[in-house]
């Protein structure tokens, strides 16, 4: 509709008013989860949400739905979200970008008195990040039936803080059932690519129909104390096993088409000069293919035999964590696509290695992603940078299609 215009120099105005919420001083953001700051974002939101027309429903895990009526009651909302928490050297655009577009389109839709036929929704997600309670998207986790709500809130943090006792810290604690945000009609979500491969290619949009299968391990290798001034033939080297191990990860998954991340390491008796008797590191598997990424776990285990017979010490694999190969709903990235082209932005289609908010909305809800570029793939730090053209061609094409989505009322 020619009235409907949604300002992306409004967005970048919106990003940057933002951003001095939890500003650090290298030009980041520290707006970690349920702290003061993230209270603060929070009302800020609703005060522009319900300047814009939508009314707040405010859950028990502290999701935030902000809904702008349709004319048709027996119509699903048409949902637009992300997250305003951070990392705590986060940057000024991760989640928020997401969040601050489903305002924009609200605001869009106010200025030009467009009444939708479903109603559109703009939720802001508790704990994405999973920066200071862990496990990372907690409260569309809880909605979507992936934590038990009991769970999420009983969850500490690293100096005992229960999340749920900071959630009514801070003001936010709902009465609303979470999983009545299953009941969407669509659900999109903008986000920075965190990768470099949009702005290599001179691309100014991401459409995202699928989100990759990821198994995560966990490693252990157990050998034998020496001291470090012991001969090395025949020692039971904890540490070398495990990195002879990491070695053999990197090559079958390379081999496999993979992605394979070792990003966390214990040592025991962690000594300068005793050999190690027992290293644990963590593993992050991903691939397209679920079967494939099976494969490639019966190779790691296969390699974790020999590696051990070899040199005499036991390697354990143990899954950790198993998250499914998810597509994205083919109609969603159909419109997206549509609008891409009508509006002449350059795009490519790509899957999202990262899981985000989506992923798992994408298991009960209709859902897809658009990805903008972020210089040099720079994301979870103060660098964290995108342009205001970029910022502008996702507003844009996913406001084409929440509004082709929810549709515009007739007389």
């Amino acid at each position: 509709m020619s009235n409907f215009r949604p300002s992306g120099a409004r967005l970048w105005d919106s990003l940057m008013e933002f951003s001095r919420i939890g500003a650090t001083a290298k030009g980041g953001n520290n707006r970690q989860t349920l702290t003061d700051l993230d209270g603060e974002a929070r009302a800020l939101l609703q005060r522009q949400a319900e300047a814009a027309g939508a009314t707040l429903v405010l859950d028990r895990v502290g999701n935030m739905a902000l809904t702008r009526p349709g004319r048709d009651p027996s119509r699903k909302p048409v949902a637009i979200g992300s997250h305003l928490d951070t990392q705590p050297t986060g940057g000024k655009f991760d989640g928020v970008l997401g969040v601050l577009v489903g305002l924009e389109i609200l605001r869009a839709l106010d200025e030009a008195g467009i009444e939708t036929e479903a109603p559109v929704m703009l939720i802001n997600w508790t704990n994405e990040e999973g920066a200071r309670f862990s496990p990372p998207m907690m409260g569309s986790g809880a909605a979507m039936g992936i934590f038990p709500e009991a769970e999420v809130l009983a969850k500490t943090d690293s100096a005992g803080a229960v999340f749920g006792d900071e959630l009514s810290r801070i003001g936010w604690a709902g009465a609303a059932d979470p999983a009545a945000l299953q009941d969407l009609e669509a659900y999109f979500e903008v986000h920075i690519e965190q990768g470099p491969q949009l702005e290599k290619r001179g691309l100014d949009l991401g459409i995202v129909t699928h989100a990759l299968a990821q198994h995560w391990f966990e490693v252990t290798v157990t050998g034998e104390n020496a001291h470090g001034g012991s001969v090395m033939a025949g020692r039971r080297d904890a540490m070398m096993g495990a990195a002879e191990m990491m070695l053999a990860i990197e090559k079958a998954a390379l081999a496999a088409g993979a992605r394979a991340t070792v990003g966390r390491l214990t040592v025991h008796p962690d000594s300068r000069n005793v050999v190690p008797d027992r290293v644990w590191f963590s593993l992050d598997t991903r691939h397209d293919d679920e079967h494939m990424l099976a494969d490639l776990a019966a190779v790691l285990r296969g390699e974790a035999a020999a590696i051990g017979a070899r040199r005499n010490v036991a390697i354990a694999v143990e899954d950790f964590w198993i998250s499914p190969a998810t597509p994205f709903a083919t109609a969603l990235v159909d419109r997206l696509r549509d609008s891409a082209e009508t509006r002449q932005i350059p795009y490519q289609e790509m899957p999202t290695a990262i899981g985000h908010d989506a992923v798992y909305c994408a298991r009960r809800v209709p859902t897809v992603m658009v990805f903008t570029p972020c210089h040099g793939g720079i994301s979870h730090n103060e660098a964290e940078s995108i342009t205001p053209e970029w910022a502008e061609a996702g507003l844009l094409v996913v406001a084409d299609a929440v509004l082709a989505t929810a549709g515009v009322a007739k007389g």
